[in-house]
């Protein structure tokens, strides 16, 4: 059994991490605002339907990918039973080729080329993502973040170079911006497989043990996975009411808006991923403990990162006139980073390493089922895309309360107050940028931050000495080096 990763280790997976996502942050500035001003609106609206749609294919290998985490992410890479897993590989990649085939038949029944085109590439993609959630994975399970790193380094800067390659080139076709996708994910398979041999390549179990390890991992990760789909759904089916109900380039519009609140949510998915693994290696009386030192500290840090809004606006405005309604649709979504980085970073954490997973399942596929029901009252009987877009934030708030509430009642700890801030916040930015003009509402929400800042003073500055300490440390362990270095 693997060893207790130590905090040193931990800051510096986190480290690691949140520079691969660096990484991540560039390729998604480069999509979110450098391709909307080069293409046409139109182009642009088909390829985000792209990239609505194939973001849903890694779900179908079925949970068996979340199970692999599940049972295996407390183990080292050497102690893997490595047959055993390269067995599930090879059935991963069979199932979603079959999968894929039959995706790229459903196009002889349609009559739209750009559907016929996006089908195409969406069952492309069906095998793509799969395999390389599957090298994802492997890295994460066995706390190798150094390589993991690379990897998404790798995978994020060859999608990037496709992409600034097409604009220089000046295409302005959606089909192009699709394949630099799909390309990105294919170098980073075939990076995986160098670093990794082990997890592909060699012996495998007999194929009667092959489908009994499958059905185990399944097992363990179907809720898991139906639990990961419900999140994404929150605020997918609010996208796919969206593009249902209104033309092209109204989704474009709100695409835009989504893109532009995911750039933020990109740093809190590398720390999730480094600290699950870290949290399962974790004696259970240290859970509690974390647990409310990381939620004192990113909570106060997304309450601040968005005053960001004000002057990013303005920049748009200058940037992209033509998404001049996307602002207006982003000021009324930004607020779910908050929530959504809870859920990513905290609670689904939590829940997953007590194996709660039944819980979460249930607490995920009710808030779709009412965030889907509320969508499309907002569309179809209202007929009014704001109140889509509050049902949204509201949902994403419900989910998270409710989240955190179950976990508070494991961990046995009472944050009502934060609750009850953090809405009075969320409501005071979401009514200053929707009625305000942009000046008195950045006049107004910081007034609040202010507020915000006194109440939780404490809080933030214990997290401004665990920053100075960390800088501390890290000067040291460097000066340590060059003493050594210069003795040598």
């Amino acid at each position: 059994m693997s060893k207790v990763i130590s905090s040193k280790k931990l800051a510096k997976n986190l480290i690691l991490s949140i520079a691969a996502q660096a990484i991540s942050v560039i390729t998604s500035f480069v999509l979110g605002f450098i391709v909307p001003k080069f293409i046409d609106n139109y182009q642009y609206s088909y390829w985000q339907t792209y990239v609505l749609y194939v973001g849903y294919v890694g779900v179908l290998h079925f949970g068996l990918l979340d199970g692999i985490v599940l049972r295996y992410s407390q183990y080292d890479y050497d102690e893997l039973d490595k047959p055993r897993v390269r067995s599930q590989f090879q059935l991963l990649l069979m199932f979603t080729s079959f999968l894929a085939i039959i995706g790229c038949l459903i196009p002889l029944f349609l009559n739209d080329n750009i559907t016929k085109e996006i089908v195409i590439l969406v069952s492309v993609g069906i095998v793509i993502k799969n395999i390389f959630g599957y090298t994802s994975y492997s890295f994460q399970i066995t706390n190798r973040i150094t390589k993991y790193a690379v990897l998404i380094i790798a995978q994020r800067a060859a999608y990037a170079v496709f992409v600034v390659v097409l604009l220089a080139c000046r295409v302005n076709n959606f089909y192009w911006y699709c394949i630099a996708d799909l390309f990105g994910e294919v170098f980073g398979i075939a990076l995986g497989a160098i670093f990794n041999r082990g997890m592909y390549f060699g012996k495998t179990i007999p194929i009667r043990d092959c489908f009994k390890e499958c059905w185990f991992n399944v097992s363990a990760g179907i809720m898991l996975m139906v639990a990961n789909l419900s999140s994404s759904l929150l605020v997918g089916g609010a996208k796919m009411v969206i593009q249902w109900r209104w033309d092209e380039l109204v989704f474009g519009q709100v695409s835009f808006s989504f893109s532009v609140s995911n750039i933020f949510l990109t740093f809190v998915t590398a720390i999730s991923v480094v600290l699950f693994p870290s949290l399962k290696r974790m004696e259970e009386s240290e859970l509690p403990d974390v647990y409310g030192k990381i939620r004192n500290a990113i909570s106060p840090l997304l309450f601040f990162a968005m005053i960001l809004y004000f002057p990013g606006c303005w920049i748009l405005d200058m940037w992209l006139p033509n998404y001049a309604n996307s602002l207006v649709y982003l000021g009324i979504l930004l607020p779910i980073i908050i929530f959504s980085s809870k859920v990513s970073l905290l609670t689904n954490n939590y829940l997953k390493a007590y194996r709660k997973e039944k819980l979460m399942l249930v607490i995920n596929v009710a808030s779709v089922a009412l965030g889907m029901a509320m969508f499309a009252l907002g569309a179809y009987v209202f007929n009014s895309l704001e109140l889509v877009l509050y049902f949204v934030v509201a949902i994403i708030m419900l989910r998270s309360i409710v989240s955190e509430i179950a976990v508070m009642k494991i961990i046995k700890k009472n944050i009502t107050l934060d609750f009850i801030i953090e809405l009075v916040m969320t409501v005071v930015f979401i009514i200053s940028v929707r009625f305000l003009s942009r000046w008195w509402a950045c006049l107004a929400y910081g007034c609040a931050l202010i507020v915000y800042a006194v109440i939780y003073r404490k809080s933030i500055a214990a997290l401004f000495r665990s920053l100075g300490n960390m800088l501390k440390r890290k000067k040291t362990e460097e000066q340590s080096v060059n003493i050594q270095d210069n003795a040598g």
